[in-house]
């Protein structure tokens, strides 16, 4: 038996070396794909940092650079010049925590009921959840829902309840929950915990990657928005978020009319290239900062999540 495992090893060892040789040389092409990948994301972004401490006469002459030759910091002089920047600052935050707090909790206790069979009309919300990803009412019958009905305009509630779920959100954290073992809470439901319970202390520590990987997805979808504020908050302009004023700080910079009624008398006319680039950076960084601390869940829960269900 000896000899012929050493006859079947010395036999398999070509194929196995040329198998080994195979996935090396896939390794490497995946990280040259993927270095290439982050070098063209991370080249355009290091040259949005360098112009935006240009001059409007360095970005006009010099089609590419990293490092400025004069060093300015007039687009972020002008950005910071009102305390209306920090007022947009605080409330982008409060919209962004409130907003993503919201959604996390109306997805997973959503997800949590839909994703038991013994739910009383599981199907037919099943079947409304997957409407909803294909139709939607449109932009009118919204506004006059969140104005007219509900009367939320000009209030922080018409940008943090009208996404208050995603349905594509709400179907991947439904499909993990299926994933965990119904064991765990058999044995929790045995022991006299309630549905509540279970969810608290049983679900939800085994779904930290999906929870801060979609945690992270609305809280760059509320970050970023401007639309809602801006058609929602036109007579509250004091709970404009830092996107709605960036915007309006750009249009100044173009020397396009704009509703910058309030913001006239703060600042004067900047340089309308480095504006943008500034304006890019201040609302891309700090968002980006939260990200380091999400990551170890974020790749974690975008693949568990994905392929569990």
């Amino acid at each position: 038996m000896a000899d012929k495992q050493k006859k079947m090893i010395v036999s398999s060892g070509p194929v196995g070396q040329n198998a080994t040789i195979g996935s090396r040389v896939f390794d490497i092409l995946n990280y040259l794909i993927v270095t290439l990948i982050a070098i063209t994301t991370i080249i355009p972004f290091i040259y949005i940092i360098g112009a935006s401490f240009a001059t409007e006469y360095e970005i006009a002459t010099r089609p590419m650079f990293f490092i400025p030759q004069d060093v300015s910091t007039a687009a972020y002089q002008y950005i910071f010049s009102s305390n209306k920047i920090l007022r947009g600052f605080s409330n982008s935050i409060f919209i962004t925590v409130a907003g993503t707090l919201i959604n996390l909790f109306c997805t997973v206790t959503m997800a949590y009921a839909i994703s038991k069979p013994r739910l009383r009309g599981r199907n037919f919300f099943l079947n409304m959840i997957i409407f909803s990803m294909f139709f939607s009412g449109g932009m009118i019958p919204g506004y006059i829902i969140i104005a007219n009905v509900l009367n939320l305009k000009n209030t922080y509630w018409s940008v943090l309840l009208p996404g208050a779920i995603s349905a594509y959100n709400l179907m991947i954290v439904k499909n993990f929950f299926q994933g965990i073992p119904q064991e765990l809470e058999e044995s929790a439901s045995i022991d006299g915990c309630t549905d509540i319970r279970i969810l608290w202390k049983i679900v939800l520590p085994l779904s930290l990657p999906v929870l801060a990987t979609f945690g992270l997805f609305y809280a760059v979808g509320h970050w970023n928005a401007y639309f809602g504020a801006m058609i929602y908050m036109t007579g509250a302009k004091e709970k404009w978020p830092l996107q709605v004023l960036l915007r309006e700080l750009i249009i100044m910079s173009n020397g396009t009319a704009g509703d910058m009624t309030n913001l006239a008398d703060d600042f004067v006319q900047p340089p309308e290239q480095s504006i943008k680039m500034a304006v890019i950076v201040v609302s891309t960084v700090p968002i980006m900062c939260v990200y380091p601390f999400l990551q170890k869940y974020f790749v974690k829960g975008v693949m568990v999540g994905a392929l569990k269900g």
